[in-house]
């Protein structure tokens, strides 16, 4: 068995990224997965996603619903529809709920994402965990939402290093490797546990550039990261390079790699596993991730939530998504912890 455990160096990184030996891949991610059960226990937490609304006013050269692509339809779920996807997630024992929306700022959107939060801690007395993923916001609007009882928060880097940063957005205040990092710094600031994330496979990226990624989240002190392969989208400046990631090791040795540099951290397998691979999400859990999201959002908009292209599930309504996770985590022998809020240990620690 390779000694793994305690890593800390970027050659250390390097090494399990740069590895290609079958055989000595899947002694890390079995290290990892082992190093993740002594360390956090070995239940997957679920977190039930409400896409809230894909209104975007970025214009990030890889996503799908960038406020230049003209042929998306655009949306923002009624309140209704939102408290149904809270309900539907307290009576399946998720535990936990994210609301995650495309970016955008204004004193009326910041109240209402406050009422939002606000009706669904009352509606579950409680008893749901809340998690936001919206974006880049000033610190007053972070301590807003905070207060009305969320206590997660996500917002990827997408790469830490500032010159691929500058590659795959636009070169304008709007979009500013800067601004990220400091809107990260606010949300652990005001007190979240605070989530970032890179994508995996970008084009120009180097393993290199992944490995100072997983430094970059550990120096940062985040508490919770959403990474997976990086999924073109056509109508998008990068996706018309052609460039498309086609097989889930990287993505899986990046999970078991972030698992032994950070043990207590919390490890989302994200949704964009399951294009390369139907069980990438059980994968990566097996690989050291601790986290899922399945999809609540309502069938009628969910085709137009897609930051990149051949979104699974689509055409699934909430309870389709939950028995199928279900199915798949039980036909891999993954435990789930219902009715937790499977808060990350390295925020308590």
């Amino acid at each position: 068995m390779m000694k793994l455990i305690g890593i800390s160096t970027k050659e250390e990184i390097l090494n399990i990224l740069s590895e290609t030996n079958p055989d000595k891949i899947s002694e890390i991610t079995k290290e990892a997965y082992r190093v993740k059960v002594e360390t956090i226990g070995s239940r997957v937490h679920l977190r039930g996603l409400i896409e809230l609304s894909n209104i975007c006013v970025k214009n990030c050269y890889y996503c799908g619903i960038r406020a230049d692509n003209e042929s998306v339809n655009r949306y923002e779920l009624s309140d209704e529809h939102v408290m149904e996807g809270a309900e539907f997630a307290l009576r399946a024992g998720y535990g936990s709920l994210v609301l995650q929306a495309g970016e955008r700022s204004s004193p009326g959107y910041t109240k209402h994402v406050t009422s939002l939060v606000k009706r669904i801690k009352e509606l579950s007395e409680g008893k749901l965990g809340i998690t936001l993923s919206l974006g880049e916001q000033n610190i007053e609007t972070y301590r807003e939402w905070y207060e009305a009882g969320a206590h997660r928060y996500l917002l990827r880097i997408e790469t830490s290093n500032p010159d691929l940063y500058s590659k795959i957005h636009p070169n304008n205040t709007l979009h500013s490797w800067e601004r990220r990092v400091q809107a990260i710094k606010d949300l652990i600031t005001v007190g979240y546990q605070t989530g970032t994330g890179v994508m995996i496979g970008l084009p120009y990226q180097t393993l290199d550039d992944l490995a100072d990624d997983l430094l970059f989240i550990k120096n940062i002190g985040v508490h919770m990261v959403g990474m997976g392969p990086y999924l073109k989208h056509s109508e998008t400046p990068l996706g018309r390079l052609g460039v498309n990631t086609t097989s889930l090791d990287l993505t899986l040795k990046m999970v078991s790699a972030l698992r032994l540099l950070l043990p207590r951290i919390n490890i989302a397998a994200t949704t964009a596993m399951q294009v390369i691979d139907p069980y990438g999400r059980e994968r990566a859990v097996l690989a050291g991730a601790n986290i899922i999201m399945p999809n609540m959002t309502i069938t009628e908009v969910r085709e137009n939530y897609q930051i990149y292209e051949n979104k699974p599930g689509i055409k699934d309504d909430a309870d389709i998504s939950k028995s199928k996770l279900e199915e798949n985590l039980a036909k891999m022998g993954i435990e789930i912890g219902w009715n937790e809020w499977g808060d990350s240990s390295a925020f308590e620690h």
